[in-house]
């Protein structure tokens, strides 16, 4: 996941939503760890590092998306009926489209499987979101505090080889 801070107010700015809902593992080169939590990351939470407000945030965040759990599930499903990047028609198809006669049936057959994939993509997204919402991680269901300590442990020891080899270049070679 990529955050802009804005300078002038702080806040902080989600960007890159193509790869939301753990899409970056479809990607060519898979993107198997969305954030790392890394020592610089930790450091910069203060001496309680994330053992302090940092987990009770956490916590407190996941239990109220639990208990919204319908609502949260009602938003993201929207995305398949009205799709996000991956799940769009690029400018170039939809521009295709306009441009169709009677003789391009084959071509829009293409168009509808490509979307019914697209379709595909984004349920097994929001089976996803719904597994995490009820705390479901690798096969287990895991109450609040323990669904936080297994991201935890995923997010700080994931193994760099399986990190896209740009993340462990410095800025100024990738």
């Amino acid at each position: 996941m990529n955050i802009l801070i804005d300078q002038a107010s702080a806040e902080v700015v989600h960007i890159d939503l193509g790869v939301a809902f753990e899409q970056g593992l479809m990607l060519k080169t898979p993107e198997r760890v969305p954030f790392r939590l890394t020592r610089d990351v930790i450091d910069g939470m203060g001496v309680t590092g994330v053992e302090g407000v940092f987990r009770r945030c956490c916590e407190e965040t996941l239990s109220v998306m639990r208990t919204n759990k319908e609502a949260l599930l009602t938003i993201v499903e929207v995305f398949i009926h009205d799709p996000l990047y991956k799940w769009a028609l690029s400018p170039l198809k939809a521009l295709q489209r306009q441009k169709e006669t009677d003789d391009d049936l084959e071509t829009s057959l293409e168009d509808s499987q490509e979307e019914y994939e697209g379709n595909k993509d984004a349920a097994r997204a929001l089976m996803r979101v719904k597994q995490k919402l009820d705390g479901y991680e690798e096969g287990e269901m895991r109450s609040t505090h323990g669904q936080v300590m297994f991201e935890y442990q995923y997010l700080m020891h994931q193994p760099d080889c399986q990190v896209y080899i740009s993340w462990l270049l410095p800025p100024f070679v990738g």
